[in-house]
């Protein structure tokens, strides 16, 4: 497998990068993440780093701090989680009413190391990116996963119960990180989910925390509180 003239060398990841923090908003390495932006801070770090390294992490703020906020306290920004993705921005749109559409490809991931003076209204921090390297390399031949077709057989279960549509015979040809990581962004999982699925070491273990959720989804016939769906392209402030 050849590689792509415009990846990046682990030793080109910027020292500080801006973050973009957002409930419940899961980006993989080798996924890519739409996201419709508007509001001024955001429109900010989106042309700063088109300027520089094009990079973005993606993180979510963390519920345990969530409580001040709701209580009025909106002058604090809320605690996050300590492990996000790094995206590069790969394609970038301008629109009439002020708005940018950006497609962000997760690079990889990062845990914050400290967090630094904020730029322009928007968070910024020191990543630390070395325990996540093999998020860089050319994929390797990933042995089939074993449980494949439980994971494939809770998912219809999933689609029916969301009334969501598939091309199951199309999925059956996905390999198995595309198939595991792509559902792993677009089904409408609980932010800790969502962050269970990011910091699972491997596809496997990301299959099997899937099949888990899945399987409660179905036996609970509800969805996650305050949570999207379809795989639209959330629209950001």
């Amino acid at each position: 497998m050849s590689r792509h003239p415009f990846a990046l060398d682990y030793q080109d990841l910027p020292e500080t990068l801006p973050l973009f923090p957002l409930e419940g908003v899961l980006l993989l390495p080798g996924e890519k993440l739409p996201l419709n932006i508007f509001e001024p801070r955001y429109l900010a770090m989106v042309l700063d780093s088109l300027s520089q390294s094009r990079m973005i992490g993606m993180i979510q703020p963390s519920r345990q701090d969530m409580t001040s906020l709701e209580e009025g306290l909106h002058d604090q920004e809320p605690a996050l989680y300590t492990m996000g993705c790094a995206g590069r921005i790969v394609s970038f749109t301008e629109t009439d009413d002020g708005r940018v559409l950006v497609t962000l490809a997760g690079i990889i991931r990062f845990s914050i190391q400290e967090e630094v003076s904020p730029l322009r209204g928007y968070r910024r921090v020191r990543p630390a990116y070395g325990a996540f390297q093999d998020d860089m390399r050319l994929p390797p031949a990933v042995a089939p996963l074993e449980n494949r077709s439980q994971f494939l057989a809770c998912l219809k279960d999933y689609f029916a119960l969301m009334n969501m549509q598939a091309n199951w015979e199309s999925l059956e040809e996905v390999p198995d990180d595309r198939l595991i990581n792509s559902l792993a962004m677009i089904c409408p999982f609980a932010p800790s989910e969502k962050q269970g699925l990011l910091e699972s070491k491997t596809v496997a273990e990301r299959a099997s925390l899937m099949i888990a959720l899945l399987t409660m989804a179905v036996r609970g016939g509800t969805l996650a509180k305050g949570s999207y769906h379809d795989g639209d392209p959330p629209i950001h402030n």
